[in-house]
């Protein structure tokens, strides 16, 4: 068994969570951080059953790493196992101040949203319903929701920055709310949404445990919630416990949030970056009959091992 994060694994579920963890860690080690910055509390676990699948089990646009369930948390449901310190930052300055210009930017690079995209247009299809009402919490200028063959009710995003909000052509609407100042979404009413996702910003959460059960709240039963993330941030405003974790950890947080907020139909970790194959270079003779397949085969081995090559992203999905 192994202590991860806020999680007590056993080795058979490590053993699909390290898929993950040689291809991008991101452990910030060299910061000196003091001693308010301390790591994330250990949780020792009530069971050593695990439900991980056999194999990890893949889909066009993800691989499912590992399920959570509350036999892998110390706690259950009410619990709360995170400090202050955990939750600490290098910066607790009002966030307001920090994100009060706008940017105009993407914060993880085409291939990561190419695996986002395809990933919600799966997620979203298989909801099977005729139009959908979404929530985009932290949301910015731009929400990466697939726009072919998906049907949208209302699509409302919570940021902080007014003009990001307004430039999001995605949105029906928009609310300019703080969310580590005011948790509670209560303009919102029960069970009012069929899809709440969050796209790289679950580390920048102070009051997670009151975000995630507001969530619970105002999804429809049988609905999801995306939380997905990189290995990108602002580390001045990112909570201590992801800076001191690697994705390993970081999917545990997520998870335990999930788990300790209240009740889920499942919780499951999932890497979007599903690796292509490298295509298969043209034999001499078929070069020498025509040249123009090596120029062919070197422009598609380029895309692919820049899309191998470039930033992770993993989501942790709830169902209520």
């Amino acid at each position: 068994r192994y202590r991860v994060g806020a999680a007590s694994l056993s080795t058979h579920k490590l053993h699909h969570m390290t898929i993950i963890a040689m291809r991008s860690l991101l452990i910030i080690s060299s910061l000196h951080l003091g001693a308010g910055f301390m790591a994330p509390p250990v949780l020792q676990s009530q069971s050593a059953q695990r439900h991980p699948s056999s194999c990890p089990k893949t889909s066009l646009a993800a691989i499912s790493i590992c399920t959570f369930d509350e036999s892998d948390f110390a706690g259950k449901q009410g619990d709360w196992p995170y400090t202050a310190a955990d939750l600490n930052r290098l910066d607790n300055s009002v966030d307001t101040v920090f994100y009060d210009t706008p940017r105009f930017v993407t914060h993880i690079d085409d291939g990561a949203i190419s695996s986002l995209k395809s990933f919600y247009q799966e997620e979203f299809t298989s909801l099977n319903k005729d139009s959908l009402d979404v929530l985009d919490l932290c949301s910015s200028w731009i929400s990466h929701l697939p726009e072919e063959g998906i049907k949208y009710g209302k699509v409302v995003g919570v940021g902080m920055n007014e003009g990001e909000l307004a430039e999001n052509k995605q949105l029906t609407e928009y609310v300019v709310q703080n969310l580590n100042e005011n948790p509670t979404m209560s303009q919102f009413e029960d069970n009012s949404f069929d899809v709440i996702c969050n796209v790289v910003s679950v580390d920048y959460l102070t009051k997670p445990l009151e975000i995630f059960q507001e969530m619970n709240r105002i999804l429809r039963p049988g609905g999801i919630s995306l939380m997905s993330f990189s290995n990108r941030c602002f580390p001045t405003k990112a909570i201590a416990m992801w800076l001191q974790a690697d994705d390993i950890g970081r999917l545990t947080i997520v998870g335990s949030y999930y788990n300790y907020s209240g009740k889920w139909a499942s919780i499951e970790a999932l890497d979007l970056k599903v690796k292509q194959a490298t295509p298969a270079r043209p034999s001499a003779a078929s070069l020498f009959t025509n040249p123009a397949l090596g120029l062919a085969w070197m422009t598609s081995a380029s895309a692919v091992a820049k899309n191998n090559q470039g930033d992770p992203m993993f989501v942790v999905k709830g169902v209520k």
